[in-house]
């Protein structure tokens, strides 16, 4: 076990009591002992940043605050701008981060890890959740992927010092890992838009994927999957947690650089459905439906645009820049709204969120736990509502919006 201080012991019992606080049952033991053998602050680099903000937090320059951010049940940021130098003046932005230790716990327990069994990581990010499950079967029968060459060097050397040592690849966790195949588990911690094919296909039958979601709409919730006899997969949807997407999913898009152009000619419309219902803070429900059902469809933003009688402008675009919606608030009335729409072979996006949204209120308003996923071994995917065998209606079977 690695020495740690009084102070850090404490802080430990603190936080797995926040943990099982969190969870709503006591963490298995198991996973307390790993827990205990595994401090986090042995997977933390010396500068972190928390809170939306950013704040930024030294060890060295305040190792108290390091400490309580360390045993906090909350993310901590552990790398920025994809460990680029930073410029005076250039925005932060979070680009690997330690995830909340009730998260951590939780999916654990929704991978139901078993002794002897085989598991693979992908996204190893500090190492510290690769060293938890290493403590629970060995780390011989551990695999944990990196994208980062940077970080995954760092682990490396994180979980050596730890006495832990599961094999570390740095790839692509999209590709999995054929040459430790197959595997009993997976466990991805950053969330993905599509399952990809090689998980299936490198898990044995009766296996578990456990993977947070992601959507250019919304990211949230996780995904459990069972692989069953023939490679194919199904499970369900759970309302818990927002990771940091694979890098290689990325929505990097801006509206005015990518997608609206002077020679746009959008048609007008009025709408009696809030953008606030759809994209507001807290309409967690929606907006997750709306990721499911609308895949290729993200949303912004514009507060206090430079256009006449608009107080605040929800911009909706396709992922392929080919089509738009802005949704216009004068400031007054929350009854009726101004819709621009502009898209390739006719396409109106803003018609498509408001049929969803009809379609989501019909069925009683559901969450994620409603919804679940069927993947086929050759890489078909359905998602349905309730069961299996109730698929939602594809995006561009919707019928027009009425007005």
């Amino acid at each position: 076990m690695m020495q740690t201080s009084d102070a850090e012991r404490e802080a430990a019992d603190r936080l797995l009591g926040q943990v099982e606080e969190a969870l709503g049952a006591p963490v298995a033991p198991p996973w307390v002992a790993a827990f205990r053998e595994t401090p986090r602050t042995a997977f933390l680099p010396d500068r972190v940043w928390v809170g939306d903000g950013l704040e930024e937090i030294s060890r060295r320059a305040d190792p108290k605050a390091w400490l309580e951010a360390a045993y906090a049940d909350g993310p901590v940021v552990t790398q920025v701008n994809d460990g680029r130098a930073v410029e005076a003046g250039e925005e932060l932005w979070p680009s690997c981060s330690a995830s909340a230790p009730s998260v951590v716990f939780r999916m654990l327990g929704l991978l139901d890890v078993q002794d002897g069994q085989r598991i693979c990581e992908v996204g190893t990010g500090t190492g510290w959740n690769a060293a938890l499950l290493a403590r629970r079967v060995g780390a011989d029968r551990v695999t944990t992927i990196e994208v980062d060459p940077g970080l995954s060097e760092e682990a490396r050397v994180r979980l050596a010092r730890a006495g832990v040592a599961p094999r570390v690849v740095c790839g692509d966790g999209a590709e999995g890992d054929a040459a430790g195949a197959p595997y009993d588990r997976w466990e991805s911690t950053c969330s993905v838009r599509r399952v990809p094919s090689a998980w299936l296909e490198q898990t044995r039958p009766g296996g578990v994927i456990v993977t947070p979601w992601d959507s250019a709409w919304f990211t949230y919730g996780l995904l459990r999957l069972v692989v069953g006899e023939d490679g194919d997969a199904c499970g369900r949807f759970l309302p818990y947690s927002a990771f940091m997407g694979r890098r290689e999913e990325r929505t990097d898009l801006r509206i005015y650089r990518d997608v609206v152009r002077d020679e746009h000619v959008p048609a007008e419309s009025r709408t009696d459905l809030s953008p606030w219902s759809v994209a507001g803070d807290g309409q967690w429900d929606i907006r997750f439906t709306l990721g499911l059902l609308l895949p290729d469809l993200w949303s912004t933003w514009h507060h206090d645009p430079d256009v006449d009688g608009v107080k605040v402008r929800l911009w909706v675009a396709s992922t392929d820049a080919a089509s738009w919606a802005a949704v216009d608030w004068d400031g007054t009335s929350d009854e009726m709204f101004t819709v621009w729409q502009h898209g390739a072979g006719g396409r109106r996006v803003w018609d498509e969120v408001e049929s969803a949204y009809r379609w989501w209120v019909s069925n009683r308003s559901p969450g994620p736990d409603r919804y679940g996923m069927s993947l086929a071994a050759g890489g078909r995917r359905t998602v349905w509502l309730d069961r299996p065998g109730n698929p939602v209606p594809a995006s561009r079977a919707w019928p027009p919006a009425k007005r």
